[in-house]
């Protein structure tokens, strides 16, 4: 009997370490896909456990996400201390916004966690102080050296970053849905960099000097047309998309 309970112990262990490794698996690929506000029994679910399982690991919504994202924010606060080392201000902030954004259009969980407000994620509280941080200092930098309008503040840039970080989602999934049904599409709108375009039109206008050619193609009327519907509140949520187990 003495023995028996040894012997279980590891084992127990050794289940909750790999339930815990299943739940974040699946809940990194359920907000990825679906973000943040995904129902949590939709990642028990794909995970293969009960929701019991799920909070008796995770309690809150809040703990669940920081244990997911952690790895991806502490790379956002790297890229941010790179820029902020950079000689040239103007280099350095948009490398980092290159970052940034990059991470924005392939993960709609990091996305939604980075675009807004979520409480009690103490990694992603340090992650938007940081963000701030590493804005102004450039932007002070960019202003010295004659680069950036003088009358930009850092609230300007990040307000125009926010709302753009919201819509990049909802043009990705556009950009790839016309790609699969029309022909005519250009090839360079339908990868996931099609932010580019939007992103650089956005740091042009904080320039002193003429800004460079846009990157990218332009959307076309009917990409438009897909990323306003993206963009509205009739999205499917996932719970209508998870298939049953």
């Amino acid at each position: 009997m003495t023995v028996g309970a040894r012997d279980g112990a590891p084992r127990q262990r050794r289940d909750a370490r790999r339930n815990r490794e299943l739940l974040l698996e699946a809940a990194h690929e359920v907000f990825t896909e679906h973000g943040l506000d995904a129902p949590l029994d939709v990642i028990a679910r794909r995970a293969g456990v009960g929701n019991a399982t799920l909070y008796r690991h995770f309690p809150t919504r809040a703990a669940l996400v920081d244990a997911v994202f952690r790895d991806s924010l502490t790379g956002t606060m790297d890229a941010g201390e790179r820029a902020r080392r950079a000689s040239d201000a103007w280099a350095g902030l948009t490398a980092y916004l290159e970052v940034v954004f990059g991470t924005l259009a392939a993960d709609r969980g990091s996305n939604d966690l980075m675009t807004t407000r979520l409480r009690g994620v103490d990694s992603l509280e340090a992650v938007h102080e940081h963000n701030r941080r590493t804005v102004d200092s450039l932007l002070r930098r960019c202003r010295d050296e004659g680069t950036v309008r003088a009358d930009v503040t850092t609230e300007d840039v990040l307000f125009g970053l926010a709302a753009l970080g919201r819509a990049v989602p909802a043009l990705t999934a556009a950009t790839a849905a016309t790609a699969a049904t029309a022909a005519d599409v250009p090839d360079a709108a339908t990868v996931p960099d099609a932010w580019r375009r939007p992103l650089a039109l956005f740091l042009g206008g904080l320039r002193t000097a003429p800004a460079p050619p846009l990157p990218a193609a332009p959307l076309t009327a009917a990409q438009l047309g897909e990323v306003l519907r993206e963009l509205g509140p009739h999205r499917t949520r996932a719970s209508d998309r998870e298939p049953d187990a």
